[in-house]
């Protein structure tokens, strides 16, 4: 899943002045201002609006560049908190005091990370505008090139873009006369990105997508203007300031980068490690304690990788098998479309199982997608985008294809748990579908130890469901628990204890079978992107242990389908009011 700050996207102007007649109760004027918070939000956010399909912003983008919209961002967090406190939190109906208690949260930990600056570091190898950027020019992408509208707010939206790209350099200058930049070993990695998209012609770039493929209710007239619009627009404009950038990062920002490693190396960079970490999390567990948490768990599945490895009967150690498994041409694809095809057919088979333990599942479909080649070679192996929601298109479940033997045929039941259903298309989906819960809890809220905690336990569940029958698959499921079990002592070991990037390498590969490119692209995302891994083990634990608690305390009357439910339908919520509200669903059951 992609990164979001927040506590931007809730972030409001002043409450509506209601009549006295308007509201009836403090619920209702809870939910009148919220409504007014969330469109407040997706005019500060336009592309957060293009992505859930409202297409009122779709010629928007503003420039979080300057300074200016730093210090509305302090003041709309400010101002936002004192009118929270307005509300009666004891008057509001039950589910308004948890969406009341998020948002008090929200806020507060975003208030509270103004102090570090993020924006001196607006670009990494994972990530930033210019590649966002161009996705969304593509055409296939969440901007819409559905009719000549389309193309005009495409157009509007891309011109906005350029001074963008001269704000972002002036606040990495700042960043390196603060001592606040990326290492230069992962800015490295974003030469080639930029490269390939700093081409000189318009007709050689990305952006160029749409125009090849205009649909047939695009008129010849406005094909022929839109085309020209474009060619300029591009060539004097957008392709230059690409090109401005590469230069900038290549000849002046990568050779004086840091050398270091640890975010605790930069200025404020301990406070600004444990803030992330807690953001991550949701609970208050220190970066030692995720540590040896870490350590305990990746001895554990390593006894259980141990023991398939002694049931398929290879002869040789755990290392040996390691290797086996990397060099064994059985294991992968030779053919990228092999690999999609695999994952379509998984789709259909899934689908046809989640019905065991599930009572609830998205009207939303999704999509098997390969992803964009520009962008392949540092991506994640495979990531989940959201489905419009207003039905006009699907989820999507990225597939890296750039190497092949970073996707073993062994982890594809469990990376399609995880990544579709009945992981983060389930979760996703099903919130932004709930229309009882507030927008900003279907849309805007993002914790990464609930979401992507559901979707490590997404994994755990597919015995259950009837998969993992190969043990081979299974290894497959310990293998991707194994990661995220070594990214709490990676993450904590980089960035609290001091370890190298290559120290970090070492670890993961001598506790995994992993792919040494794959370990490189892991540990550089937690290089510059410290503490979100956390959450994903850290979730998983939480809500397995809810699971068993509840079983516990239930006995007959627990089940399956009912917490799932409880724990889907929840939103995206802290694990502290996840624990919450599975607590008051026993209470309920135990009558």
């Amino acid at each position: 899943m992609h990164r979001r700050h927040v506590l931007s996207l809730i972030a409001a102007s002043s409450a509506l002045a209601l009549p006295a007649w308007a509201t009836t109760t403090e619920s209702e004027r809870f939910h009148q201002w919220l409504e007014a918070q969330w469109e407040r939000t997706l005019e500060r956010q336009p592309v957060l609006a293009t992505s859930l399909g409202d297409p009122r912003y779709n010629d928007r983008l503003n420039d979080t560049t300057t300074a200016a919209w730093r210090a509305s961002e302090k003041q709309e967090l400010r101002r936002s908190l004192k009118e929270l406190a307005g509300f009666k939190k004891t008057q509001l109906a039950p589910k308004d005091q948890v969406s009341y208690s998020i948002l008090k949260l929200d806020l507060e930990q975003a208030l509270a990370g103004e102090r570090f600056p993020d924006w001196m570091q607006p670009i990494s190898q994972i990530g930033g505008l210019p590649s966002f950027l161009a996705q969304m020019g593509t055409g296939q992408s969440i901007q819409p090139f559905r009719n000549t509208k389309d193309y005009d707010d495409w157009l509007k939206r891309l011109t906005l873009a350029v001074p963008i790209f001269d704000g972002t350099i002036a606040n990495m200058r700042e960043g390196l006369k603060a001592g606040v930049t990326q290492p230069r070993a992962v800015m490295e990695k974003v030469l080639p990105q930029l490269q390939s998209l700093a081409v000189s012609e318009p007709e050689k770039s990305l952006f160029w997508g749409p125009i090849k493929n205009f649909p047939d209710s695009v008129p010849a007239a406005d094909r022929e203007r839109l085309t020209a619009r474009m060619r300029e627009l591009l060539s004097t404009q957008v392709l230059p300031a690409y090109a401005r950038l590469l230069a900038f990062v290549r000849d002046e920002y990568t050779p004086k980068a840091r050398t270091s490693t640890a975010w605790s190396a930069l200025p404020d960079g301990k406070a600004w490690y444990a803030w992330r970490v807690r953001q991550s999390t949701t609970v208050a567990l220190t970066p030692d304690q995720i540590h040896e948490i870490g350590l305990k768990e990746v001895k554990r599945i390593l006894g259980e990788m141990e023991a398939v490895r002694q049931q398929v009967g290879f002869q040789g150690d755990l290392k040996a098998f390691f290797k086996h498994l990397q060099d064994d041409p059985k294991f992968y694809f030779t053919k990228p479309e092999d690999l999609l095809a695999g994952y379509r057919d998984l789709q259909k088979k899934i689908n046809g199982l989640t019905p065991k333990l599930f009572d609830i599942a998205p009207k939303a479909d999704y999509e098997v997608r390969e992803v964009e080649a520009f962008r392949a070679q540092s991506a994640a192996g495979a990531s989940y985008q959201n489905p419009s929601s207003d039905g006009s298109r699907p989820g999507v479940f990225y597939v890296n294809t750039y190497n092949l033997k970073a996707q073993p045929i062994f982890g594809m039941e469990t990376l399609s748990l995880h990544e579709a259903s009945p992981g983060h298309h389930f979760q996703v989906s099903i919130a932004q579908e709930d229309q009882s819960l507030p927008k900003f809890r279907r849309y805007g809220s993002f914790y990464v130890a609930y979401v992507e905690g559901w979707a490590l336990y997404a994994e755990s569940l597919g015995k259950e469901l009837g998969l993992f029958t190969d043990p081979y698959q299974w290894y497959g499921r310990l293998s991707d628990e194994q990661l995220r079990a070594m990214r709490l002592v990676v993450d904590t070991g980089l960035h609290h204890k001091g370890w190298t990037r290559e120290q970090a390498i070492k670890y993961m590969l001598d506790n995994s079978s992993m792919a040494e490119s794959d370990v490189e692209s892991e540990v550089e995302r937690y290089i510059v992107w410290p503490g979100q891994a956390l959450g994903y083990k850290i979730g998983q634990l939480e809500i397995t242990k809810l699971r068993a608690e509840a079983t516990a305390a239930l006995g007959s009357k627990f089940d399956i389908k009912g917490f799932h439910r409880v724990v889907l339908t929840a939103g995206q919520v802290p694990l502290p009011v996840l624990r919450e509200l599975v607590q008051a669903w026993v209470r309920e059951r135990r009558g």
